[in-house]
């Protein structure tokens, strides 16, 4: 599904104009957007209620309920929403290791 959404999305954010500085190479836009997209995967494999890493972290754990293990990823889920914040807001932190 990703890829769908992807390859219909991708000519609109390169077609985009960023300014000045880092995006205004469309080649680093390019760029910024995958990571953009990892991360935004990343945060949707352990989000309610469809948390897939959740829910294969119950088979292995048994005894352990859905809601204890979805209270314990709860401070990663916001890390990852605000890493995710970050890398919108500068994304140079997310560039910067491009030569």
């Amino acid at each position: 599904m990703y890829q769908v959404i992807t390859r219909v999305v991708m000519p609109l954010v390169t077609s985009l104009d960023f300014g000045t500085g880092l995006l205004s190479d469309p080649e680093m836009v390019v760029i910024w957007f995958g990571i953009v997209v990892v991360v935004v995967t990343e945060i949707s494999l352990i989000s309610p209620p469809i948390g897939l890493n959740v829910f294969v972290l119950k088979s292995v754990a048994a005894d352990i309920s859905i809601g204890t293990i979805f209270r314990g990823v709860l401070p990663f889920w916001l890390a990852d929403l605000v890493r995710l914040a970050v890398l919108l807001a500068v994304p140079a932190l997310s560039l910067m290791l491009i030569p």
